[in-house]
């Protein structure tokens, strides 16, 4: 009897394993639409606009200035900085993108610099959800991260509520340290320009105030 039992604790714990390991490789929903190039540009030319917005109002010592970002925008601004130079534009992309994208691959998901090969942004409510393709012993996995972006200080801060790897849901206490960790690491690609005082996401649009 107990050879018999041993035997269906061990089937079970392998199908359970099975069943993770399909969950990790299997590719979940998208958070975002891939947009058409003419649309990116757009997108990333409106980001642009409004981050010079929040520049000129310093300049003229207007505080209190707001602008509002969309997730289209801040999707095509962030796939223009990724080969542009560190201008305040792309600077900017790469703060409200990085915390997540950082954040969601530490812990490798646990050593060196992860190799990103896709990513989605989007916003809905008050959180940001981050979608990104990476490497996980040779195999491409898709990394979801939903969480509560922020500021403090001069830089930007990423709260996780919801951790996925492929389609497999982790408890973001297990993981939550370790991102935080990763954060400080990285902590220099987080800094806002100085135009930005505050950032937060607001019915679904990131709000960068001066």
């Amino acid at each position: 009897m107990k050879v018999r039992l041993d035997r269906i604790i061990s089937v079970a714990t392998l199908t359970a394993s099975v069943a993770a390991l399909v969950l990790v490789l299997k590719k979940p929903q998208p958070v975002a639409t891939p947009m058409p190039p003419a649309v990116v540009a757009a997108n990333a030319q409106s980001f642009q606009d409004k981050i010079e917005q929040l520049e000129q109002a310093k300049g003229q010592g207007q505080p209190g200035t707001e602008v509002r970002l969309t997730s289209q925008e801040v999707s095509a601004a962030i796939a223009q900085a990724s080969g542009a130079s560190a201008s305040e534009g792309a600077v900017s992309a790469r703060a409200l993108a990085g915390s997540a994208s950082d954040t969601s691959l530490s812990g490798d998901l646990g050593s060196g610099q992860p190799n990103i090969k896709d990513y989605q942004v989007s916003f809905e409510g008050d959180l940001v959800k981050g979608q990104f393709l990476t490497q996980v012993a040779g195999k491409d996995v898709w990394v979801t991260v939903e969480g509560h972006l922020g500021s403090k200080d001069g830089y930007a801060t990423f709260e996780p509520t919801k951790f996925k790897v492929g389609d497999l849901s982790v408890p973001v206490s297990l993981v939550n340290d370790q991102l935080q960790k990763r954060l400080m690491e990285q902590r220099d690609r987080l800094k806002l320009p100085d135009s930005v005082s505050g950032m937060k996401v607001e019915n679904g649009e990131v709000v960068l105030n001066q």
